[in-house]
């Protein structure tokens, strides 16, 4: 297999972690500290209610302070990854990017301790008496037994989770394997005979935990460098090992292995040879997840024999274990349910959350992970990428359940589908409009949507999970044969999606029929429009929206925005009075923008700006904003004069004469028209606060301006969406991906929901 692992050089690494600011973390204020009041609440005088408050109430902390959602990451730096014992102040930057690991994925604040300390108890006396300040401990690479006497007296003495991830984070990732490699083999976990070799802090915890979730104690063989731990072995043992020792006459790993169904290495490079491979039970499982070389690799167990489930802890090959698959989002369940502690429920749960987000189909992030290659449920695919935007709304909230069902949770969570929903918005500022517009749908009749480029897979997969979701039914337009077969390629159903070939379909006649009709005085012959519903499938899927045949439709991902743009419209005109447009809306720092028009018309007239900033306002109503529409300019009310903006000012008039119910405003800059104080310079503004909807005098500065806001200003951007059609249509990008045609498909289905359609839900 070729070495897909990203190269890193000493001296780049120094670099990135030198640049300025040294480090990788830094602390930010979550409240505005821009006024002398508000100073004077966050510090002295009004600082004094809260300390009152948790005086009366300790359990208040949470409510006034970020101990919620606040971590310690803590070491001492006596087991630095493989590098040993190398000091506290060497374990910080290893400390400072496990810190960033819990921002990046569950948007957990942390802060990393060293603590210059290696007696146990007199480290544990240390974070004894401060690790109360946080909602929770991860204590990181401590050395072996010195972590088990750490954790176990610290969750003894605090009541917040404390949680030793070099042993439960490899054990419950491990364990979510383990549950998928038996599913594929058609084991009983009940049954599974286990060999784990290394003795270690991590082998321990998976050991004790694949227990827990039902592997007998017979069936499973401890091994460290002096080969089984048995009953009564009198060399090399300590209390934890002499937990797991086993009644066994079998005394090497070799002997161990014979015969077993699985193996779990937390040991050393080459421990395990391919004659011990060749010794197991059929379709064993081999997890080798020694770093930064396995026991044994993949390359050597095929050698071996073919029908072997491997996993290792490198990320150049398939299923890695990684521990950033757990900790962030165990952390985030206990943390929103204030748990007391982290108990073996709770990893469980994680554990079966993990397996069961693996059998589902990937996200496109997913495969961009894996080099555009689609990874599914299979051998190679056991263990979900950390990449998958879907474990924060995925994990916790079976972890927090385990809380809550096994008594450690102090505020139980009373609506889980909420929580879910809440969960998907903290990394992604989209999701709270889109689970809004989603839900909107499904209370709605069912709408049909047709996709034009059917045979697509990423189409098909868009098309699948909008009938999944529930958001209604999808239609195909493609050849049976391709399409079907790119449905297989990607796992979806072949009789679940409705299939249309426009050559073949019972409606070709009459659709061409009626767009001769409608085009017969514009050049077109009928063999001219026969060839367009014959082998345009945008025409086609027009022509079966604007017959009735299906409410909407989505298209745009193989031929560019112009042209599928003059497909729709040869069947289907603008609504009565309104104009065509296309309109993005844009999330940045909490604000939320509509932007028009960023896709039709290049340089819109007064009245064409006017038109826009009605239909942009109309819009923003119907994604539950109340709109104050500002027309943009480089000018602001005339200040500095200029041709241009003189049609500005004449859209205002023209919108002025039309009363239209929202407030607008202009011509304006941008940064006039987002100043929620503008109207101390200009008091006879008649925006009463920011504006959110923008009316850009030409296309290329709407397209600009969105590009930039996404590339420079780290905003997330949602369309360009098609409005003005007579019926709902919506144009992906050119290759888009699956999650931005489903939400276009979405829009389609809502029409942004206006209007009932003729056809009946089927």
């Amino acid at each position: 297999m070729t070495d897909r692992k990203p190269r890193v050089d000493d001296e780049e690494a120094l670099a990135f972690h030198r640049q300025a600011p040294a480090g990788k973390i830094a602390l930010r204020a979550t409240k505005p500290m821009a006024t002398q009041r508000d100073l004077s609440l966050a510090y002295s005088p009004g600082v004094a209610a809260p300390v009152k408050a948790i005086h009366a109430n300790p359990d208040a902390v949470y409510d006034y302070t970020s101990k919620g959602n606040f971590v310690a990451v803590i070491s001492n730096g006596t087991a630095i990854l493989g590098l040993g014992d190398l000091g506290p102040a060497a374990s910080k930057p290893v400390m400072e990017g496990k810190a960033v690991l819990f921002k990046r994925f569950a948007d957990i604040d942390a802060i990393d301790i060293e603590v210059e300390e290696d007696d146990p108890e007199a480290f544990v006396e240390c974070v004894r008496r401060f690790g109360n300040t946080f909602g929770g401990i991860n204590l990181e690479d401590i050395k072996g037994p010195d972590c088990f006497i750490i954790e176990e007296r610290l969750r003894e003495l605090l009541d917040i989770p404390v949680f030793h991830d070099d042993q439960h984070g490899t054990a419950i990732i491990t364990a979510a394997g383990i549950i998928n490699a038996c599913e594929l083999s058609g084991r009983d976990i009940k049954d599974l005979k286990v060999v784990v070799n290394g003795a270690g802090a991590a082998g321990i915890a998976v050991l004790e935990l694949i227990k827990s979730m039902g592997v007998a104690h017979d069936n499973a063989i401890l091994c460290d460098t002096k080969g089984v731990i048995w009953k009564g072995r009198p060399n090399g043992m300590n209390q934890w090992k002499s937990a797991h020792a086993a009644d066994t006459d079998r005394r090497t790993l070799e002997e161990a292995l014979d015969g077993a169904d699985c193996f779990i290495g937390l040991s050393v490079k080459g421990a395990v040879t391919k004659a011990m491979v060749k010794s197991m039970a059929a379709d064993p499982i081999i997890f080798a997840m020694a770093n930064p070389d396995p026991e044994i690799t993949p390359e050597e167990v095929r050698e071996a024999r073919s029908d072997a489930i491997m996993a290792t802890g490198r990320s150049d090959y398939p299923n890695q274990v990684n521990n950033v698959l757990g900790f962030p989002y165990i952390f985030r369940g206990a943390l929103d349910v204030r748990a007391r502690t982290i108990n073996e429920e709770m990893k469980v749960a994680a554990a079966r959350a993990l397996a069961e987000l693996a059998r589902e189909d990937v996200p496109d992030e997913v495969a961009a992970a894996y080099h555009g290659s689609r990874p599914s449920f299979g051998k190679d695919y056991i263990i979900p990428a950390p990449f998958d935007p879907r474990l924060i709304s995925h994990v916790p909230p079976y972890v927090a359940q385990a809380a809550m069902d096994s008594g450690v949770a102090r505020r139980p969570i009373a609506d889980m589908e909420a929580y879910k929903a809440t969960l998907a918005q903290r990394l992604d500022p989209t999701a709270a409009i889109l689970q809004a517009l989603h839900e909107e749908v499904r209370s709605a009749d069912r709408k049909t949507i047709v996709f034009a480029e059917g045979e697509e897979p990423t189409v098909i997969r868009a098309a699948h999970a909008f009938q999944t979701q529930g958001l209604g039914k999808a239609v195909l337009v493609g050849r049976e044969e391709t399409t079907r077969a790119n449905m297989r390629l990607v796992g979806v159903p072949e009789d679940g999606i409705e299939i249309v070939n426009a050559r073949l379909s019972d409606h070709n006649a009459v659709y061409a029929d009626w767009l001769f009709a409608r085009l017969q005085r514009q050049g077109y012959l009928k063999r001219d429009v026969q060839r367009m519903v014959n082998n345009d499938r945008n025409v086609f899927a027009a022509c079966m929206v604007a017959l009735g045949d299906a409410h909407g439709l989505v298209t745009g991902t193989t031929r560019n925005y112009a042209q599928a743009l003059a497909d729709v419209q040869m069947a289907l005109d603008p609504k009565p009075g309104e104009r065509v447009m296309g309109m993005s809306l844009v999330l940045s720092r909490g604000r939320t923008l509509f932007i028009a028009d960023t896709n039709v018309t290049e340089f819109p007239s007064a009245e064409a700006m006017a038109d826009m900033a009605c239909e942009a306002a109309a819009a923003a109503r119907r994604f539950g904003v109340e709109p104050r529409v500002a027309l943009l300019s480089y000018s602001t009310f005339g200040n500095p004069a200029g041709e241009r903006s003189e049609k500005i000012q004449e859209a205002v008039r023209l919108l002025d004469a039309r009363n239209p119910d929202f407030e607008y405003e202009g011509e304006m800059n941008a940064d006039v028209a987002l100043d929620p104080d503008h109207t101390r310079l200009y008091p006879f503004s008649r925006l009463t606060g920011p504006a959110n909807v923008l009316i850009m005098p030409a296309i290329h500065s709407a397209s600009i301006s969105t590009k930039l806001l996404r590339a420079a200003g780290g905003a997330t951007v949602l369309g360009p969406m098609l409005v003005g059609l007579e019926k709902p249509v919506q144009i992906a990008r050119l290759g888009a991906g699956v999650a931005d045609i489903l939400t276009l498909a979405a829009l389609a289905a809502h029409d942004l929901s206006a209007e009932k359609s003729a056809v009946s839900a089927s």
